[in-house]
């Protein structure tokens, strides 16, 4: 099973840029799709974005959709979360997730396990 450990979130201002990390362990890195989720205070986890093994096909949400980026080096066993003109309403706690033999799903329990997340806070 591979672990996986976010980092990267901070406090930023409406319009401002960061980048969220994801660190995987084991051997198994490249045959994992990889998906990105949001959990705002109050709210169920959303879809972000994911992207296949091979970094060849990513998908979006349509709220992120031109502002975010997802990519992969399965040499670093590494997915980033590229996140640029950030909005108030970004606001939550992202998750990377690991999803066996898949092609990067929407749906949450596709996936077969999840770093601890890591706060990410837009100010207006």
């Amino acid at each position: 099973q591979v672990q996986l450990v976010e980092s990267g979130g901070r406090l930023v201002q409406a319009g401002g840029s960061l980048r969220l990390s994801c660190a995987a362990s084991g051997r198994t890195f490249s045959s994992y799709a990889m998906g990105w989720f949001g959990q705002a205070p109050g709210k169920e986890r959303e879809f972000v974005g994911a992207i296949s093994w091979s970094g060849g096909s990513t998908v979006y949400a349509d709220s992120v959709k031109g502002r975010f980026t997802i990519s992969r080096d399965n040499d670093k066993n590494t997915v980033y979360l590229q996140m640029n003109s950030l909005k108030p309403e970004d606001t939550a706690v992202y998750y990377c997730a690991a999803e066996s033999f898949g092609s990067g799903s929407r749906i949450w329990y596709r996936y077969n396990a999840w770093g601890q997340g890591t706060q990410v806070t837009v100010s207006s």
